[in-house]
């Protein structure tokens, strides 16, 4: 299975779970699609769109799952990001992690993430 990761205010993704479905942030509603981003990206995500927040969850979500609605551009520096042209299914949701920011002043994302700094 392969991941793909939403970085969301824990109080929008509250509000998806009470709806049964998340259709995105307001950067992801006004873009036409939801952002998400691989292992190897979030952390850099995080601290580009997310330095200083607080009250975060990182949510990881199976890409096979979303079928052909989720496709793979070019974004931040040629890198290809994923986009979901959709709602997210929360059937698709395989963990829902906290995402403190730690001592360093960098989001601490979970212990044995592949993406971690």
């Amino acid at each position: 299975m392969s991941l793909v990761y939403k970085i969301c205010p824990r109080d929008l993704w509250a509000a998806a779970e009470a709806r049964g479905r998340f259709t995105g942030a307001p950067v992801d509603v006004a873009d036409g699609f939801i952002h998400f981003s691989t292992a190897l990206q979030a952390a850099e995500t995080a601290a580009r769109h997310f330095s200083a927040v607080q009250d975060l969850v990182l949510v990881a979500v199976d890409a096979e799952a979303l079928g052909a609605a989720l496709r793979f551009e070019p974004s931040r520096g040629g890198d290809l990001f994923p986009h979901l042209y959709g709602d997210l299914p929360l059937a698709a949701v395989r963990a829902v992690h906290d995402l403190p920011i730690g001592a360093d002043g960098r989001h601490a994302f979970p212990q044995g993430f592949g993406g971690a700094a």
